[in-house]
């Protein structure tokens, strides 16, 4: 059987251990200039995910990822990220990797051989309709992925494929296919690189346009932000001062009637409201920033029109 693109022979990269440094790092970026381009053409397809992921987690849906080996890890890392900088609950994105946790640090080769054990994995997470399943495979034909997209597909579940290779079972086999070509890699069948970095960027613009559309974002600022530490904190007053156009003195002291919650100090700001109503304004609209403030900014009296 012909290889897929991601195992074959990367023609340009012939004799890469006879060249020099600097001659291995321009061909390895010539190389990842490649990617952008790929991923660029995918958009339209990735628009399509995205509204999907939308739609789920409006109705109380999770997206959940499923990948192994480097996908996982990919997977796991931005599903991880979700949560401090978009404020959404842990379980609202989820990332299901072969091997489990300790895979997530050390490579378990062999975990991803077993389709029934995704297709187990998947359903122990109890995925259910309202779900999105993302399976993230380079080559399109790993079998825990495949496994976990079955059962998915048997439950009424969105499924949306990530693959370096269009003409994949994995490609063929979901509801979405997203297949950024990235060709071969530099180092025959090392997939951590090109394919890799292409995963990277799908997913981060799944994630992040999906909570743009969800308002989890205002402006472009990250407004639900977890104030954790010093540098976060800071971070937050800063967005304050730019988003609602006060001073830092005013900034720090909405944080601290707000109880350091950023999306209901930048409504009490904005719309001259307390925390009460700007936390009511906030639960009724889903945690929608954009949404929230337009409705306290509806119910503000109209001075002019009021005489005063």
């Amino acid at each position: 059987m012909k290889p897929f693109r991601t195992e074959q022979q990367n023609l340009h990269s012939r004799g890469l251990d006879a060249k020099s440094t600097i001659g291995i790092l321009r061909l390895m970026n010539r190389e990842d200039a490649r990617v952008a381009i790929a991923v660029r053409r995918q958009l339209p397809k990735i628009a399509r995910a995205v509204d999907a992921i939308v739609k789920s987690i409006r109705a109380g849906g999770r997206l959940v990822y499923v990948g192994a080996g480097t996908s996982g890890r990919i997977a796991a890392l931005d599903a991880a990220e979700c949560a401090p900088t978009f404020g959404t609950p842990p379980r609202t994105v989820q990332a299901i990797i072969a091997g489990g946790a300790r895979a997530q640090r050390h490579a378990i080769e062999g975990a991803e051989d077993s389709a029934g054990k995704g297709a187990r994995d998947l359903a122990a997470a109890g995925i259910s309709s309202r779900d999105i399943v993302v399976g993230i495979s380079a080559s399109g034909a790993t079998p825990y992925v495949l496994g976990a997209i079955r059962v998915a597909k048997r439950r009424g579940v969105v499924t949306v494929g990530v693959t370096s290779n269009p003409r994949s079972p994995l490609a063929r086999r979901a509801t979405i296919a997203i297949t950024p070509d990235t060709g071969p890699e530099a180092i025959a069948g090392s997939t951590r690189l090109k394919a890799g970095t292409a995963q990277k960027m799908v997913l981060n613009l799944l994630s992040t346009t999906s909570m743009v559309r969800l308002g989890r974002i205002y402006g472009n600022w990250m407004i639900y932000v977890a104030l954790r530490n010093h540098k976060l904190r800071r971070r937050g007053e800063r967005i304050l001062e730019e988003a609602a156009g006060v001073r830092s003195s005013a900034a720090r002291h909405a944080l601290r009637q707000s109880g350091h919650n950023l999306p209901v100090a930048l409504i009490m700001l904005m719309a001259g409201v307390e925390k009460r109503d700007a936390a009511r304004y906030l639960a009724k609209s889903g945690g929608n920033v954009p949404q929230a403030l337009k409705k306290a900014n509806s119910r503000r009296p109209n001075t002019r029109r009021s005489g005063k």
